[in-house]
């Protein structure tokens, strides 16, 4: 069978790097884009090959995006999947965000995923092939206090996803919005060091492992659903207070109680893992 050629972002951590390294494990399978704006992460985590080629990519700036597209394609001659993985967060309430964060957010988890969307989804529509796999998070499917910016940005992605994914569908293209709640990567890590009420409703649910979306991915690749929520039943409770936005007017002063109770161990267990 011949190799298919993935593109995946934020490779150089978290998400992005284990997965990366999950489909480094079958070159014959695979041919890989390897990108990150931490160039210099991405090649300590990673060497070029003839079938791994490693990018710097702000994923805000679309000349950066059309030199990685231009680079595939003289390379491999064809791109099967986007793993649309790199994002960030800077949580707090809404009053205390200094108006850089507005633009930031928006950039890196709304708008840079989109321009790799439609950039990469026009080249899949020439071939009438392909797949985007884009990794929103399930702030995205209900309002977050504390998250605003994250929870409209994640939001967005996940609407236009799905949009897409409809648009495209008969072309032979499909689009995969995954929505995971908190998985434990390094931005869990800045929660641990400093984060505050702001971060409570982020720990009332999983947490998640990288594991549990290179299962995701793998589903997403071999089902092709307009989306994937992890896990699935806080998934249909973030939607169902999206019907009712209401019910957190109650629910939120004890969801952030138990979300503080809840950092608050794993604070004590990680510093106690650490003695």
């Amino acid at each position: 069978m011949t190799a298919r050629t993935a593109i995946i972002t934020g490779a150089a951590s978290g998400i992005g790097r284990h997965w990366a390294t999950v489909l480094l494990n079958q070159p014959d399978k695979y041919h890989l884009i390897l990108a990150d704006v931490n160039q210099a992460g991405l090649h300590q985590a990673f060497s070029p090959t003839e079938f791994v080629r490693l990018h710097a990519l702000d994923i805000r700036l679309l000349e950066q995006w059309q030199n990685l597209a231009d680079d595939t394609l003289d390379h491999f001659g064809q791109i099967d999947f986007l793993f649309n993985i790199a994002g960030g967060g800077r949580p707090a309430f809404f009053l205390d965000q200094p108006h850089e964060n507005i633009d930031w957010v928006i950039d890196v988890n709304l708008k840079g995923p989109l321009i790799g969307m439609k950039l990469i989804g026009e080249v899949m529509l020439k071939q009438g092939f392909g797949q985007i796999i884009n990794v929103a998070s399930l702030a995205g499917l209900s309002p977050t206090p504390g998250n605003s910016l994250y929870s409209a940005a994640k939001g967005g992605l996940r609407n236009a996803s799905i949009a897409a994914a409809i648009e495209w569908r008969k072309q032979g293209v499909a689009v995969t919005v995954i929505s995971p709640d908190l998985v434990d990567t390094p931005i869990m890590q800045k929660h641990l060091e400093s984060g505050g009420d702001e971060v409570a409703l982020t720990y009332t649910g999983a947490i998640l492992s990288v594991v549990d979306l290179e299962k995701a991915f793998w589903k997403a690749m071999r089902d092709q659903p307009l989306e994937i929520n992890l896990p699935r039943w806080r998934g249909w409770l973030a939607k169902l207070n999206h019907i009712n936005p209401a019910l957190m007017l109650l629910l939120y002063e004890p969801m952030k109680k138990r979300g503080m109770k809840h950092l608050a161990q794993i604070r004590q267990q990680r510093l106690g893992d650490q003695k």
